[in-house]
């Protein structure tokens, strides 16, 4: 059971056009995902998949692996799943997605999706959470929110505030979703196969096909976090995290 990670880029974005081009720093943002991506030691390869000529460039530029898919996918899951099926990879490989919105992220948090295949036989799907402590990030629609049940599988993602708290004396933790998944290679072409159904078009969230559709995620908690970027003025954020930090 080898490991690959993809990150899906594409140029399009309404909220940010080129956002895999944006210079973090003084490198392209998705050389630096692709950079974190390749700290992580169980990873036997990266791959970017992308339907652009200017993201691949970037990438072969660097030194990095592309794959060239249609731009007509629906999604960056059905992207990397496209990706991956081209490469022959075993239909038990395990697939890591790394968002390309992520260029200061973690990598342990590889280990941290691998880890549930390792032990259960029956994971198909992982993500991960972390505790919110920003309470205005709450109430952030560019910040999804996840609830799981007793034994940590996901029950509902939204850009709403979940649970919401009915009165004003309750208490209870609100847990931000990252946009890390893994995948069984298997599971990942059949998830793609898959319907959009009411709630992923409501939400816009991905991951609401599995849900809506009946299959269990794993949702493994995290301390951590990183800063993603959505808009631009979140490019500023990172940088200054950058500037704080050595080695990256």
């Amino acid at each position: 059971m080898k490991k690959y990670a993809f990150i899906p880029a594409r140029y399009q974005s309404s909220r940010f056009p080129g956002k895999p081009l944006v210079l973090i720093a003084g490198k392209p943002m998705i050389q630096r995902v692709y950079e974190r991506a390749s700290l992580c030691a169980q990873l036997s390869d990266i791959f970017v998949a992308t339907d652009d000529e200017r993201i691949s460039a970037c990438v072969k530029a660097f030194g990095g692996n592309v794959i060239i898919t249609d731009s007509a996918l629906r999604s960056g899951t059905d992207r990397i799943a496209k990706a991956a099926s081209a490469l022959g990879l075993d239909h038990n490989d395990i697939i890591i997605n790394i968002q390309g919105d992520q260029p200061i992220f973690d990598p342990d948090v590889v280990s941290q999706l691998v880890r549930p295949f390792e032990n259960e036989n029956d994971i198909v799907m992982t993500t991960l959470r972390c505790r919110i402590s920003d309470k205005s990030d709450i109430n952030n629609p560019n910040h999804v929110k996840v609830v799981t049940d007793s034994k940590g599988f996901a029950i509902y993602f939204s850009r709403y505030p979940i649970p919401y708290l009915r009165d004003n004396d309750t208490t209870v933790d609100h847990y931000k979703h990252l946009g890390f998944y893994g995948f069984r290679l298997n599971f990942l072409i059949k998830y793609t196969n898959l319907p959009e159904g009411l709630l992923e078009a409501a939400e816009k969230l991905e991951q609401l096909r599995a849900v809506e559709n009946g299959f269990k995620i794993r949702v493994v908690e995290t301390s951590s976090d990183s800063v993603e970027v959505d808009v631009p003025e979140d490019v500023m954020k990172v940088e200054a995290i950058i500037s704080m930090q050595s080695g990256l």
